[in-house]
């Protein structure tokens, strides 16, 4: 199939690959558009893996404020060098997941951050659901395990899906914001406060 240039641009937008990278994932993908995305994202996550081990000590503070100041979150965001940092496209990113914690309020960054009692008190419910429902003992460990993936990829930031591309999850986008600059990229940590929480209202 023909690798046309507004397909090109089309990846290009969705992926902030550069212009040949996005045609040689289109032309390695015979055409197809969601192919092509992952084989950039593969291509992403490879660069991510082997810097890895980088020291990540520059960065910006991405900050988000919404309804009318009801929400506030506040972002730490690394690289490795104060260039990358100083990007247009580092900003974005920072300031993208500041108003992304705004929207979708998650507990941790990754699941290894999810207190070991948290897992088991959610363990616990998923068994009592699933004997409720009347299902098989065999089956009842996989049904936990399942549920407790689609708990992490709700209250883990890293595995929830991108508010303004649902398709991405945030480590897809901090992988693909790594392929682009070619450093280490991580957030660090986030704090998101909001009126009148944990205030108890008589």
């Amino acid at each position: 199939m023909e690798v046309s240039a507004s397909m090109v641009k089309d990846l290009r937008e969705k992926t902030g690959a550069g212009m040949m990278d996005c045609k040689k994932a289109l032309s390695a993908a015979g055409g197809n558009f969601e192919k092509a995305l992952d084989y950039l994202r593969q291509k992403g996550l490879a660069t991510a893996t082997k810097r890895a081990g980088r020291i990540a000590s520059e960065g910006v503070i991405g900050s988000y404020v919404h309804a009318g100041g009801k929400i506030g979150v506040i972002v730490e965001v690394n690289c490795e060098t104060d260039f990358v940092a100083k990007t247009d496209d580092f900003q974005a990113f920072a300031k993208d997941i500041a108003m992304h914690i705004a929207a979708s309020n998650p507990l941790y960054l990754r699941r290894e951050n999810v207190p070991p009692e948290v897992i088991e008190r959610e363990r616990e419910i998923y068994r009592a659901q699933a004997r409720e429902a009347g299902k098989p003992e065999k089956v009842i460990e996989k049904i936990v395990e399942g549920k407790l993936e689609k708990f992490y990829s709700e209250v883990c930031l890293l595995e929830q899906h991108f508010i303004k591309d649902p398709a991405l999850t945030i480590q897809d986008l901090q992988n693909g914001l790594i392929g682009k600059v070619g450093e280490k990229v991580e957030i660090r940590r986030f704090s998101r406060f909001q009126v009148g929480e944990g205030i108890t209202k008589g």
